[in-house]
């Protein structure tokens, strides 16, 4: 019976792989797209972010297999709650990164140069998200608390990113709409970064049963 469950852990271990790197291509295609003006990759980010939403299910129907059918004692149960949580987040992190994509119609950052840090800022938060995942997986609580350390990393981007488009604006009034559109990019990566750090949260309450509230 407990191989079985190991078994069973084991594959819900690649699902939250799987389900990470969907989120890394989503927040990528969607980037990129807005960096160079590319619809299809805009798409990609969108289709990516509906292959989320079925991965979630996907989880959450094995952590209910587990749950129902193994009885997990207090540290696999803390593991599977802990699961389920990091999946509500991860499903988030899809539907920022397909917002992301469809403001790429709006904006052009290819046509002006202004990428005000959000390449940085993007590569930051994918960072974020597979460190956190790679926490979970590896059951490393350095690497969970590194990424709660490392979202500051994001939230001064972000600060850097409002200061260069006061600058943009300052300079010439026609940039506002689009120092809007930006603005609002680099909060749904912001966003990314919460939601990763709350991912990195439910590792450490898998490891040691204490969560940060």
């Amino acid at each position: 019976m407990r191989n079985k469950f190991d078994l069973q852990l084991e594959e819900l271990n690649n699902d939250l792989i799987s389900m990470g790197a969907l989120c890394e291509n989503a927040i990528s295609c969607a980037v990129n797209a807005l960096m160079n003006y590319e619809l299809r990759l805009a798409e990609c980010a969108i289709n990516t972010e509906k292959e989320i939403d079925q991965k979630e299910r996907d989880i959450e129907s094995l952590c209910l297999k587990l749950l129902l059918q193994q009885q997990p004692v207090a540290k696999d149960l803390r593991l599977i709650s802990a699961a389920l949580k990091m999946i509500t987040d991860m499903e988030r992190i899809g539907d920022q990164a397909a917002d992301i994509a469809e403001i790429v119609s709006f904006v052009n950052l290819s046509e002006s140069g202004n990428n005000v840090h959000i390449s940085d800022m993007a590569e930051a938060t994918i960072k974020m998200v597979t460190e956190s995942i790679d926490a979970f997986v590896k059951r490393d609580l350095s690497l969970a608390n590194n990424v709660i350390k490392y979202d500051d990393v994001v939230d001064n981007l972000f600060m850097l990113i409002k200061k260069d488009l006061i600058r943009l604006i300052a300079d010439d009034t026609k940039y506002g709409e689009q120092a809007l559109d930006i603005l609002m990019i680099a909060k749904y990566l912001e966003r990314i970064g919460d939601h990763a750090v709350n991912i990195a949260e439910w590792v450490v309450f898998a490891i040691t049963g204490s969560h940060k509230e």
